[in-house]
């Protein structure tokens, strides 16, 4: 079966050419969720009542909390709420209950005048909707690193906006995060900025394990880079295990794309889902849970995500932090589906190679098929050409200005060799993080925001403060490479600083 891993040649030739040639109040329908109270999670243990039936009781097992979060915006990015609505439908069928799950996504996708199916979202070709009854708990402005750390943290005083839910938990409780967006070497993209810092992630983990405010967590990431979040800097006594989409240097990949196979409905021309993320959901909404452990998931979702070792086309899933979690059963995180009791295969066939899309090609693939569905000569066709061609040179100009730089500070014979080196495994990225955030912000006051395909450069602006390059000799560089450049809607001041 093909294996669409890149843009088809064909693609890449009309897109050069576009390039060249182009001027320069929702209502949730919930459903009642029935629950067999004879299979219940640890914290649904019952007692009788007055009454004389069955209630839910505390126990020493604890609740299961969860953290979903969508770190993109705009319907091109369409894959990544549905991983998130796709996650909630999941948890709930599992049992969790509403108030111990966190939702943080834009919402700007269901009613986007782009989709085709208004008020619905699917996470695969034949998937049914599964927005429906998400809680609007961080929307829009609100999803915020600022959010996401005091929503971790239990900290009340410290969300703004929202609907004020946090992560509650007690010390026998557990926690499981699912994060799913673009990311970069040392970062996880965020709808407003700035993004999400390696290093201020796990200072808030390391947070939470002193409050003595859980007992085991799981985190799964789904992004380019993940596993450069975790690389270096996890510790492996905080009782948290965590897996990632991909290691700290390839990207991660979209499934369900048009032009691959399988292929969203005729009416999509967005990616449904992300290859890691699919299969982490649906290995679990397929499998009895209180039979399978993490680590089972763990080498599963590590063959899908590897496209049955096709690494050209997949990447490899990683795993970091407290490896003492991974025979813990996943109901325990994920909750149980009793419909699932009997499952032992996944309802795809795992042994079949999954079309996919690179990450950061997904949203150009996206604005392609909008021009090709877009009536000839009409104006929004003109207007969709000169988004992809505006967006194409604003790339040209971050990688040109980038290797500009590192010949400018380093010289040309080695310059891109000390930019592009990966330090050896176990070492974090970079040892001066807050050097780090100062060499994008300087970098962006003069070249333009990074944009999510930006956000690879990363590790560029990390080796330039590993080999002690001053702030003021990375402004001047800055200065000489972007001396020209008109950033227009790609201004700091208009997207935000990435730091």
């Amino acid at each position: 079966m093909a294996t669409s891993s890149f843009l088809h040649p064909s693609f890449s030739v009309i897109l050069l050419l576009a390039v060249l040639l182009a001027p320069q109040p929702r209502i949730h329908a919930r459903a009642a969720h029935t629950w067999d109270w004879s299979i219940r999670l640890p914290s649904d243990r019952s007692i009788s009542d007055s009454g004389g039936g069955v209630r839910p009781e505390k126990s020493e097992a604890g609740t299961t909390w969860a953290l979903l979060v969508a770190g993109s915006s705009g319907y091109g990015n369409y894959r990544h709420q549905a991983d998130v609505c796709h996650a909630y439908q999941l948890l709930r069928r599992g049992g969790l209950k509403e108030e111990n799950i966190v939702v943080m996504m834009h919402d700007d996708i269901a009613y986007n005048p782009l989709n085709p199916r208004q008020g619905i979202i699917i996470n695969h070709p034949q998937g049914q909707d599964v927005y429906a009854g998400v809680p609007w708990d961080y929307t829009g402005k609100h999803v915020t690193t600022r959010n996401l750390y005091a929503v971790l943290l239990g900290n009340k005083t410290a969300v703004e906006g929202g609907s004020g839910k946090v992560i509650d938990s007690k010390s026998d409780d557990r926690i499981f995060i699912y994060y799913s967006d673009h990311g970069g070497p040392g970062v996880l993209g965020m709808p407003n900025m700035p993004y999400l810092y390696a290093a201020d992630f796990i200072e808030v983990l390391k947070q939470k394990h002193a409050s003595n405010s859980y007992k085991e967590m799981i985190i799964y990431v789904e992004a380019c880079e993940s596993g450069s979040i975790f690389e270096g800097l996890m510790p492996e006594d905080l009782n948290i295990y965590a897996t990632t989409a991909s290691n700290a240097e390839e990207s991660s990949w979209g499934t369900y794309c048009p032009g691959t196979d399988p292929s969203p409905p005729s009416e999509f021309f967005t990616c449904l889902g992300d290859l890691y993320s699919v299969a982490w959901m649906e290995d679990s909404e397929t499998h009895d849970l209180r039979a399978e452990t993490v680590g089972d998931q763990y080498e599963v979702v590590k063959m899908r995500t590897s496209n049955r070792n096709t690494y050209n086309a997949g990447s490899h899933v990683m795993e970091f932090g407290d490896k003492n979690v991974k025979p813990e059963k996943l109901y325990l995180y994920h909750g149980f589906d009793p419909t699932n009791a009997n499952g032992t295969e996944n309802s795809l066939r795992l042994s079949m190679q999954l079309g996919v899309v690179n990450q950061r090609d997904a949203d150009i693939l996206f604005l392609w098929k909008m021009y090709e569905k877009l009536e000839e000569r009409s104006n929004k066709k003109k207007e969709t050409l000169k988004e992809i061609a505006e967006i194409m040179m604003h790339r040209a100009h971050l990688d040109g200005s980038i290797n500009h730089i590192g010949n400018l500070l380093f010289g040309s014979e080695i310059g891109s060799s000390i930019l592009e080196a990966v330090r050896p495994s176990g070492k974090a990225l970079v040892d001066d993080w807050e050097c780090l955030k100062s060499m994008v912000r300087v970098f962006e006051s003069h070249c333009g925001s990074l944009t999510q395909y930006g956000m690879k450069h990363m590790r560029a602006f990390a080796n330039i403060c590993n080999e002690g390059i001053s702030r003021d000799i990375m402004e001047e560089a800055c200065c000489d490479a972007c001396r020209s450049y008109n950033s227009a809607m790609w201004s700091p001041f208009v997207t935000g600083y990435s730091a």
